[in-house]
């Protein structure tokens, strides 16, 4: 799960901006990796802090966790960029504040997911959010060829024996959070320039979810050892890829890089099995196999549509 992720192509360059200056003082590293491979690295850094806040779920509740990352991605887009609302309409506020809310329950949803199945299946569930919103831009009908292919994946995962019912509805619900990321994300960035918009997004989400993680984390929240490893799951899961991947969109086209994210599904499985422990069986695999192709189809068709103009 990304933080900021989808694979609605319009959303992704927009929440770069805020960290432009820091990707400037580390281009001398990324331009010895190739942009697949900052994507690639991006991918792992962003499921590798999954993993580490799943296993943080052993001595801190999810709500504690999320509330800790969005903290700490709020304190490093602040750095960056400190919005201007003085003149700004309630309408554009509201937005922005809205915007902040469905990132909060799309990070709360999918690590509620997280702390009853494994990563790999939760993230392949939770793909169904964007990958909707790719199929609903499309005029193609080949796209619901698509969408029938991911949806058995997705009926194939949730109807193995070993997955529990409550954690596949939070993966759900995650994916209809992100899909509605991707439109608020859209939406907000025509009204606010750079990335104050998700900034003030990502303020807005982090008070929003100070009532939830205060109750459940309680006064665990002020050790500093945990308070510790939470940051590091907001770098991992926020600072470090949303880098790698602004150094890449400076060098490839959207299209290869939304294909390219539509590996995520697999590298949280990977991840899952390496840092968690957590072994799928077969059918899990080509379940998680049919949401990948179906995501890299789907992106695919949606770019060519959006590249041909209408006569």
């Amino acid at each position: 799960m990304a933080l900021l992720s989808g694979t609605g192509g319009a959303s992704y360059p927009q929440r770069f901006g805020a960290l432009a200056r820091a990707g400037a003082a580390a281009r001398g590293v990324f331009d010895s990796v190739p942009p697949p491979g900052l994507i690639l690295l991006g991918i792992l850094s962003l499921q590798v802090g999954a993993g580490l806040a799943k296993n943080l779920f052993a001595v801190l509740p999810p709500g504690a966790v999320v509330l800790l990352r969005l903290l700490t991605a709020a304190a490093v887009l602040l750095l960056f960029a400190r919005p201007k609302l003085a003149g700004r309409s309630w309408r554009d506020l509201a937005l922005a504040g809205t915007f902040g809310v469905s990132l909060a329950l799309m990070n709360f949803a999918i690590y509620q997911s997280f702390s009853r199945i494994p990563l790999g299946v939760a993230v392949t569930i939770e793909f169904l959010g964007p990958l909707a919103v790719a199929v609903a831009a499309s005029r193609r009908r080949l796209d619901l060829l698509w969408a029938v292919l991911a949806g058995g994946g997705v009926l194939m995962l949730a109807k193995g024996g070993s997955v529990e019912v409550v954690g596949v509805l939070w993966a759900l619900l995650a994916g209809a959070a992100w899909a509605a990321y991707i439109l608020f994300s859209t939406a907000v960035g025509k009204r606010f320039s750079g990335s104050g918009g998700l900034t003030v997004a990502m303020c807005v989400g982090s008070v929003a979810m100070l009532p939830v993680g205060i109750w459940q984390g309680g006064a665990a929240l002020l050790k500093p050892e945990y308070l510790a490893i939470g940051a590091g799951v907001g770098l991992l899961s926020s600072a470090i890829p949303y880098a790698l991947e602004m150094e890449a969109l400076r060098k490839v086209p959207p299209k290869v890089f939304s294909i390219l994210m539509s590996l995520e599904p697999a590298v949280a499985a990977l991840v899952g099995v390496v840092l968690l422990g957590e072994i799928l069986g077969v059918k899990q695999w080509l379940a998680i196999g049919c949401v990948v192709i179906a995501s890299i189809g789907s992106t695919r068709t949606t770019r060519r549509d959006a590249a041909t103009p209408e006569s």
